[in-house]
């Protein structure tokens, strides 16, 4: 039996990849129109809009991560990448969050960058899916976000 073909071609982006660099593209431009005020800029204002856009389950994954890391890394600073709350160290994203919405995907994601201090022998994950937070859940991530912020 032959395969059918599609009459769809794949031009190496998708939509929302496409819809994503664009995002960051916005973000980069944003920061320097900010110039030497960027390192001081409140960027959590941002991160917190962004956050309140997000369809109900994602949002309520995405305020309590947000309230985890800036309690167990209060150093770590909020900002957009890629169109995601993320948390940084001197500039560069420690952790984010991907909301399911953002890609359609069926659980939202927590990753880690390679600045995230998570190092576990020669293996370790580096992303977590979540479809929602229980208590020991919250805890785990807590320990997570304070052992990556260093």
């Amino acid at each position: 039996m032959k395969a059918t073909q599609t009459s769809e071609k794949y031009d190496g982006f998708t939509d929302d990849e496409r819809d994503a660099m664009k995002e960051r593209a916005k973000e980069l431009k944003t920061a320097a129109r900010r110039g030497t005020r960027a390192a001081k800029a409140d960027t959590e204002g941002e991160v917190l809009a962004k956050i309140a856009e997000m369809p109900d389950a994602d949002r309520v994954l995405a305020e309590r991560l947000h309230a985890i890391v800036k309690a167990g890394a209060p150093d770590l600073t909020p900002k957009l990448w890629y169109g995601m709350p993320a948390y940084a160290r001197n500039g560069k994203v420690v952790c984010f969050f991907q909301s399911a919405q953002k890609f359609k995907t069926r659980y939202a994601t927590l990753g880690f960058s390679d600045q995230a201090d998570l190092d576990d022998g020669t293996m370790w994950p580096t992303t977590y899916a979540l479809t929602k937070l229980t208590a020991a859940d919250e805890a785990r991530i807590g320990e997570l976000i304070k052992k990556a912020a260093g």
